[in-house]
């Protein structure tokens, strides 16, 4: 199998803060807006950057979208930036109405998405954000894996016309994808070759699939992992081609089993391809307080997990 070494540890919403500061550099309409939460999803770096073109609103996310909207329908490519759950949850009615339903040039950055926000518990701990935001006609959404791959994405949405939804994470993960690696929206990422069974990862799970592959491969089981860094506009063609060759699918997502990458791709095989599928993503709970690794395992979002999967699906064939 294709070996990606670990390049270190960094938290993604880090890869987030050099891409805005990039698509700043490369475009003077860019602007950033934040609820009050600067320090943590990492703004702080755009602030210093181009404090003119940086607006801090306050407790107020939903007012925040609001002026984004605006701002984007006069020009400007605004990122509003705060945790996933207020992002998408609490700003809901507004981002339909005044961002999806308009088509406005909206970036909504979502950190600390899923379990691995930790300590601060299901309050925070969104699991359903993918689901709102892909529901929503001609928004993107984007779920990268690692630093490198946020700072593409980040950079990406800033070249998209039209809204994007760009999710990431609190905790350090290892850092695996090459920097020069290409990443175009809609493209998923074919991390190895495999005839077994093929596995589609998404953010913090892209990592465990790896090594689940690694493990998978001592037992004699070609695995195939792809990068499903895109959840929308999903890569029909790229889930398609790998499922017809191996003829059994397991999706990995920290999220919920319901309204995510998993629904994505079991609706696209129904439809054209239908053949056994495994899901590895949370089923149908709320989050709890924890160390976000200690959460992982918990819910049953590890390495471990996506063998025993692979092996099920495997047997269904």
């Amino acid at each position: 199998m294709t070996e990606y070494p670990i390049l270190g540890e960094k938290d993604t919403r880090s890869g987030f803060a050099e891409g805005l500061v990039i698509a700043g550099e490369e475009n003077e309409n860019v602007v950033a807006l934040c609820a009050d939460l600067t320090p943590s999803v990492r703004m702080d770096l755009f602030a210093k950057a181009y404090p003119e073109r940086f607006f801090q609103v306050g407790i107020a996310e939903s007012n925040m979208i609001g002026i984004a909207s605006g701002m984007a329908l006069k020009g400007k490519v605004p990122f509003v930036g705060s945790f996933a759950a207020f992002a998408t949850g609490r700003t809901y009615d507004q981002i339909r109405q005044s961002v999806s339903y308009t088509g406005a040039n909206v970036k909504i950055a979502g950190s600390h998405a899923g379990i691995t926000l930790g300590e601060d518990g299901a309050t925070h701990q969104i699991l359903e954000d993918i689901g709102l935001m892909k529901m929503l006609p001609d928004m993107v959404v984007i779920n990268p894996c690692d630093f490198n791959q946020t700072k593409q994405a980040t950079i990406a949405a800033a070249r998209h016309q039209g809204p994007v939804y760009l999710r990431f994470g609190r905790p350090k993960v290892p850092v695996f994808i090459p920097e020069d690696m290409p990443f175009e929206i809609g493209k998923a990422v074919q991390l190895t070759q495999g005839s077994d069974v093929s596995v589609f990862a998404t953010g913090h799970l892209v990592f465990p699939a790896l090594q689940a592959c690694k493990q998978l491969e001592q037992e004699g089981i070609s695995t195939e992992v792809i990068n499903i860094h895109t959840v929308k506009p999903l890569d029909k063609q790229a889930v398609l081609a790998s499922a017809a060759k191996t003829k059994c699918v397991v999706s990995c997502e920290e999220h919920m089993f319901n309204g995510g990458l998993g629904d994505s791709i079991a609706q696209l095989l129904a439809l054209n391809l239908p053949l056994p599928m495994e899901y590895v993503a949370i089923d149908d709970k709320f989050g709890q307080s924890g160390k976000p690794m200690q959460l992982m395992e918990h819910y049953g979002l590890t390495s471990a997990n996506i063998v025993n999967a692979v092996k099920k699906v495997i047997a269904r064939k």
